[in-house]
């Protein structure tokens, strides 16, 4: 195990939240609440403002709205977000070539593997710097730990949140980690931690003084001895570059239960169409077709097709989940559709197509289906939608977002990322002056392509949390409280 706290760790604070902060002025310093909107949505992010309501990500959509009822609610623009990342990814890369993204939001850095640290001082510096250069590129606030294991860094960079940064010096773990929960600890969940308290064990030392042979009687010999281990302060997991895809899949869960087979067929098929197209933008293929069906009762049930070799081909991956749909009793209603695909591959077996029904009757069935797609999600001006927090541009007023619509009407602000808070206006749905527009940019670029916000980046440290011992150190810091 290295000595020295070289291996950082980066979680961007409430970012889908921030993100929505940062595009709209009106909404900076507000309780936000992203994710999904209908009777069944979760929370994807919420913003410090809402969790000091006690709002939560996978907290259910009705509850967060009881708890904070007053906050904007807004659906999420996932393009942008991922947009965003990668700006951030570009960052890390260019400290290390070990770069472990575990999510749009957060990942792993070896600095030592990138020569951009050797010690705590060097570390601390990369840490200081990336901070900055996150803020001066996206607009945004990032929260990093650095310590000599991925564990710690992890732990770290918690403490750090929101908009700080903290080292966990070499020769402190154990101090550090004694008073923690055992629910600190990777891989201790609910059911672990109250299989544990039951046994009296609730803070990370306890572990340690209940020893190795107790903890594989409680929870068996792997999870057992990772865990000691663990609470030692003991982790040797190397920063892993490359993350090995193991499926492709999308879903979607209905605000209210689909009855009619025809339309969940028609569902199918356009989850197929869409999980084509993000199998193609990986430049992947694959063999196994993977449906994914929940019924009424809440019962799900996952059907499965091996083809003879990896497609990417939009018909064949049609018409094998319509067959797996075939296959499935839908009576009662559908809650959740999803398709997947699995046993993944760089390249396909052009053969398959004799696996269709017709290598004519396919491609003709194919332009035929997505002219008929296309057609259905080319709406009228009456039916269009208008997501909540989406952006929107008027040939008046210009560039604003949804701030809601019902009953025929849609009401937007406008404003823009560096503008001042803009006014409300009410528009019909079916106004021809009103349009969906693509998101602006939160940080303009500059003619040497570096953004254009000023960074007041303290390079001071602060106080240590009075939760952490005197040897832990941290620097930057945030008016909010509450952690992700």
């Amino acid at each position: 195990m290295r000595t020295a706290p070289t291996i950082l760790h980066l979680d961007m604070d409430a970012f889908f939240a921030s993100v929505e902060q940062a595009s709209k002025p009106s909404l900076r310093g507000k309780a936000v609440v992203v994710g999904g909107l209908g009777p069944r949505g979760v929370v994807a992010t919420a913003s410090y403002e809402a969790r000091v309501f006690g709002v939560h990500s996978a907290m259910p959509m009705g509850q967060a709205r009881r708890l904070a009822p007053n906050a904007a609610y807004l659906v999420p623009r996932f393009r942008l977000y991922k947009s965003i990342s990668e700006r951030v990814m570009e960052l890390l890369r260019a400290l290390s070539p070990l770069v472990e993204p575990l999510s749009l939001d957060e990942a792993f850095v070896d600095l030592e593997a990138g020569g951009v640290a050797w010690d705590e001082p060097s570390a601390r510096l990369a840490g200081v710097k990336l901070r900055a250069d996150i803020r001066a590129v996206t607009g945004l606030t990032g929260s990093v730990g650095l310590a000599a294991s991925k564990m710690l860094a992890k732990i770290a960079s918690e403490e750090a949140k929101p908009d700080g940064l903290v080292v966990i010096e070499p020769g402190t773990e154990r101090a550090m980690l004694g008073p923690m929960p055992v629910r600190t600890l990777p891989g201790v969940g609910p059911a672990t931690g109250d299989h544990l308290r039951r046994a009296g064990i609730t803070t990370v030392e306890e572990i340690v003084e209940a020893g190795e042979d107790e903890l594989v009687r409680l929870l068996g010999k792997a999870h057992g001895h990772g865990l000691y281990a663990m609470a030692l302060a003991r982790d040797d997991r190397p920063v892993v570059a490359e993350r090995e895809t193991k499926s492709v899949s999308v879903e979607d869960t209905y605000d209210v239960d689909i009855h009619d087979r025809t339309r969940v067929g028609l569902e199918v098929q356009r989850l197929a169409e869409r999980c084509v197209r993000r199998l193609r933008g990986a430049g992947l293929s694959g063999r196994t077709i993977v449906l994914k069906v929940r019924r009424y009762d809440f019962s799900t049930l996952t059907r499965s097709e091996t083809l003879r070799g990896p497609t990417d081909d939009p018909a064949v991956i049609r018409e094998a989940a319509a067959r797996l749909l075939d296959s499935v009793d839908t009576t009662g209603g559908v809650r959740l559709l999803g398709v997947g695909v699995s046993g993944l591959a760089d390249y396909t077996q052009e053969d398959l197509f004799a696996q269709a029904a017709g290598e004519r009757a396919v491609a003709q069935g194919t332009v035929e289906e997505h002219a008929l797609t296309a057609a259905e999600e080319q709406p009228s001006l009456a039916e269009r939608r208008w997501p909540a927090g989406h952006d929107v541009r008027h040939a008046e007023f210009g560039h604003g977002w949804v701030q809601g619509s019902g009953l025929g009407r849609v009401t937007v602000r406008f404003e823009t990322p560096d503008s001042e808070p803009g006014r409300v206006r009410t528009f019909r749905v079916d106004d021809p002056d009103l349009e969906a527009a693509d998101p602006l940019p939160l940080v303009l670029r500059g003619p040497d392509g570096g953004g254009d916000v000023p960074v007041a980046e303290s390079q001071a440290v602060s106080s240590v949390p009075a939760s952490l011992p005197k040897s832990w150190s941290g620097s930057g810091g945030g008016a909010a409280t509450s952690r992700p």
